[in-house]
């Protein structure tokens, strides 16, 4: 093992870059968060949905504490053009080559900090599971131990496994030897992850985890694992860019305030983005008419706790997880010793029929049903117009704001220009969630007084005609 015996001390301040993968839409948000906590300036990258910076070592912790962010890796090394050969063969072959060529040893010594940090967070090592059993000491003991030779979960040309579904020009793989070898005390188990995107690339994702997993495995004697690794190697090839990494993360920070998931619970860092973008300020009374598991307030609750959140969602279910999930950050904070109060309260309710007095609300933060995995797109036209009209009437004219989730554009669009007088469309952030293209819409309250425009006078006379039986034939 080259790299593990040229061990730095602990007093060396080493500078390196961190990478960080956010939600794709958000990059400014993170570099701004990063600017604001960190205080340095991060640089977006060409390929969309991660952002790089750089951080001393002993500022190392900061990194943990960014809401914006979903998965962190240190930097190895980085290469803006690189030339890849015409041939497959040659290709691979430089790949395998440039395993023993790069120099590991600040990424490494990064990654053994990182460890040490998150074993005094107490950080829970497993998979995405909602009840993560703690590793007993025991095994906490010998993970110390062995941590001096511990590394990376690498890739052999024995046997591939994709980790992602592939696409000719998007694909993402994880390489793993798969041979199950009796445990040695001091062996680092490590795997390769390549994520790819380009067309012109001769080879595939698969391929290059594969052979480059295979050279970093013969140049470390570390043990390929898919499952239980150490180290986590990263290789991110878009277009030309190269860009060879180690992770900081096992599980993404996205899930870290939801602990009863619901069937579109969006990500937490997602939900940052989105608060960020409406500026809550000091006693802002924000209302989040859908609340589903309650992953937008209580992130705001969290992280912008001098503004006060109304969680509702007309359905039980959803509304029990959100109080569920209330609970268990409150626990979870008097546990660690902090205030467990939270400016936060939970209420079932009609959503087109809020029990809020008008122009009495500063934001309206949700994500609206896409009509994919909840709801219908049918049902979404009649309930676009008559919820953007309530969220109107609640909302403050002249300063209140709107800032909604919704993959379902071509309806929300036409219920936006039925509202025309009531909103104004200030900004839309093109997200991907769970695989759908989706906008993130900031609004503003113009300062039309509610039930005077012509608007709301044509809805509110269509809704009480409808809701009297009358059957309008067009």
């Amino acid at each position: 093992s080259k790299i593990c015996n040229n061990d730095a001390t602990t007093g060396d301040i080493i500078t390196v870059t961190i990478g960080a993968t956010v939600p794709t839409g958000f990059e400014h948000t993170a570099a701004e968060e990063i600017k604001e906590k960190i205080g340095v300036d991060a640089r977006i990258s060409k390929d969309r949905g991660r952002v790089y910076f750089p951080i001393t070592t002993d500022k190392l912790f900061q990194v943990h504490l960014l809401r914006s962010v979903d998965n962190l890796f240190v930097v190895v090394e980085e290469y803006d053009h690189y030339q890849f050969k015409e041939s497959k063969e040659e290709t691979l072959m430089e790949l395998q080559q440039l395993a023993s060529k790069l120099s590991w040893t600040n990424a490494l010594e990064v990654w053994k900090l990182n460890r040490t940090l998150k074993k005094k967070k107490g950080y829970r090592k497993g998979g995405n599971g909602n009840k993560v059993k703690p590793t007993s000491e025991a095994t906490d003991a010998a993970a110390a131990d062995t941590e001096q030779q511990e590394l990376l979960q690498g890739a052999s040309a024995a046997e591939s496994q994709t980790k992602a579904e592939s696409t000719p020009d998007v694909d993402s793989s994880a390489q793993d030897s798969g041979e199950a070898a009796p445990p040695e005390a001091k062996l680092i188990k490590f795997r390769v992850t390549c994520n790819r995107a380009g067309d012109k690339h001769s080879f595939s994702s698969n391929e290059a985890a594969r052979d480059f997993g295979g050279a970093v495995q013969e140049f470390f004697q570390w043990k390929a694992d898919m499952t239980k690794f150490d180290v986590e190697v990263l290789l991110n090839i878009h277009n030309e860019e190269v860009i060879i990494g180690i992770a900081l993360t096992e599980e993404s920070l996205h899930r870290r305030n939801i602990s009863h998931f619901g069937p579109t619970t969006l990500r937490s860092t997602l939900c940052y983005g989105m608060l960020r973008l409406c500026k809550p300020q000091v006693s802002d009374i924000i209302l989040d008419p859908m609340c589903g598991t309650g992953a937008i307030p209580l992130e705001g609750a969290i992280e912008f706790n001098s503004s006060f959140y109304i969680a509702g969602d007309n359905y039980d279910m959803a509304v029990n997880r959100t109080v569920n999930n209330i609970c268990h950050i409150q626990k979870r904070r008097a546990e660690k010793g902090s205030a467990s109060g939270l400016p936060i309260d939970t209420v079932r309710w009609d959503l087109c029929n809020l029990p809020v007095r008008t122009s009495s609300v500063d934001i309206i933060i949700t994500d609206m049903p896409f009509g994919k995995r909840m709801g219908s797109k049918k049902k979404n036209w009649d309930l676009y117009p008559s919820c953007l009209r309530e969220m109107a009437r609640v909302c403050r004219p002249g300063s209140g704001k709107a800032v909604l989730l919704t993959q379902d554009k071509k309806c929300f669009s036409k219920a936006i220009s039925r509202m025309g007088g009531l909103w104004k469309k200030l900004l839309t952030v093109w997200v991907n969630v769970g695989g759908l293209h989706a906008g993130v819409y900031l609004l503003k309250r113009t300062g039309a007084v509610f039930g005077q425009t012509p608007e709301d006078v044509y809805e509110s006379r269509g809704k009480e005609n409808n809701s009297a039986g009358t059957v309008l034939t067009v």
